[in-house]
């Protein structure tokens, strides 16, 4: 309701000998001079009594005129989505805003586009991510992204009072009503698969000598995204202080290799590397810098022009996966090596399960929950308390000498 206040000047005679009346109104900090001479049905006043009366009559109407709550304008969903894009994901990582895009375009438009956004329920919203998960067969962290989605668009537009209070809080705030993902299936994997010591070593000697190599050592000892390792430049590399700073990942965007920002804060970070890695990595930085020499034309000719995080070009030679003889290395480089582990050494290899590994290892030595958080480059230590969930060979042995122990 505004905040209304009343300043009476009361009535006058007008020369004529009829009567007008006078009155200020303050609605939400502005003021109004109010003169009258006529009623409400415009009709000339000729009393001083009727002039009162008027006068009072004036003043409650304008008083409930203003206490009205304005009409909400209706907008549909696709409406709402419209404005997000256009205002509210400025300075959206490329790939959240793919995947946004994605997630609207081949599945939520055809579905709730054209339905207004205040017509919608929480019941629609639940079943609607049931059908996903247990008819399509979805799996569970990929209809957790549509749950995000419709969260967000209720959000923008609660923001932009499109929506009452009241459905905002039942759709997205209380506990007890709002939408929420359907029950996780028994058979569900959710879970962090990491790699045990035989097939680490197995590991490590297939990608010994390949193309690979360094990409797979840094995710082996380093827990690094697939995006941050081919992101990584040798000025990255501390040597002294055994030290790596993640600056930045690469991505396609557009079909081109790019250098952009990291999705998070967290995940700009130090890390540090083991003797083991260090080792390797100094041993390939002498490489970059003998074939600085040795292979300058072959290096110039096959090096690749990328977009850094500026926005200006550089070269690819600077980057710590590229191959002494210039050519670059990308994320896409590790899918032939997947394949190829499967069918050489029956072992299901995702870049992504190395650190899975190194997470839950470093879990496994106590490893303070905050100092993990840090190195993984997580946002919330929820994430991180899944490494110490884990359970492996080794978290079993521990568990095991434990309970023998008391």
């Amino acid at each position: 309701m505004s905040n209304t206040s009343i300043n009476a000047s009361g009535v006058f005679q007008l020369p004529n000998g009829f009567w007008g009346f006078r009155y200020k109104i303050t609605i939400d900090g502005k003021t109004k001079d109010i003169k009258k001479t006529k009623d409400e049905f415009g009709q000339p006043l000729k009393t001083q009594k009727s002039a009162i009366k008027a006068r009072e009559s004036a003043i409650r109407t304008d008083y409930k005129n203003q206490s009205k709550p304005k009409q909400k304008p209706r907008k549909t969903v696709k409406e709402v989505y419209q404005e997000y894009c256009q205002t509210g994901r400025i300075g959206k990582a490329y790939a959240t805003i793919r995947k946004q895009d994605s997630l609207w375009d081949n599945h939520i438009s055809s579905k709730f586009g054209k339905r207004y956004i205040d017509d919608i329920s929480v019941s629609e919203i639940v079943n609607y991510l049931s059908h996903l998960y247990y008819n399509e067969g979805r799996a569970y962290k990929y209809v957790e992204s549509f749950l995000k989605m419709f969260y967000l668009i209720f959000g923008q537009a609660y923001s932009r009072n499109y929506l009452d209070i009241d459905i905002y809080n039942t759709l997205c705030v209380n506990k007890s009503t709002k939408i929420h993902m359907p029950k996780i299936k028994s058979d569900e994997n959710t879970d962090i698969v990491i790699f045990n010591n035989s097939e680490l070593e197995r590991l490590d000697g297939y990608f010994k000598g390949t193309n690979a190599e360094t990409a797979y050592m840094l995710g082996r000892y380093c827990g690094m995204r697939i995006n941050e390792c081919y992101g990584l430049k040798w000025t990255d590399i501390d040597f002294e202080n055994n030290a790596i700073r993640i600056e930045r990942q690469m991505q396609y965007q557009d079909g081109l290799i790019k250098l952009v920002p990291l999705k998070t804060r967290n995940a700009k970070r130090t890390i540090y590397m083991n003797d083991r890695l260090k080792t390797y990595l100094l041993s390939e930085y002498n490489k970059y810098l003998e074939s600085e020499k040795t292979q300058q034309a072959q290096r110039q000719q096959n090096q690749t022009m990328i977009y850094n995080t500026n926005g200006k070009l550089s070269s690819s030679l600077s980057l710590v996966n590229t191959l002494p003889n210039g050519k670059i290395q990308t994320i896409n480089s590790m899918k032939y090596h997947s394949n190829r582990i499967k069918e050489l050494l029956d072992i299901s290899f995702k870049y992504h399960y190395l650190r899975h590994t190194f997470g839950t290892r470093l879990a496994e030595q106590n490893t303070p929950s905050h100092l993990l958080c840090n190195q993984m480059g997580h946002s919330s230590g929820r994430v991180t308390e899944r490494y110490y969930l884990a359970v492996s060979k080794v978290g079993i042995n521990i568990l095991k000498d434990k309970i023998n122990n008391l």
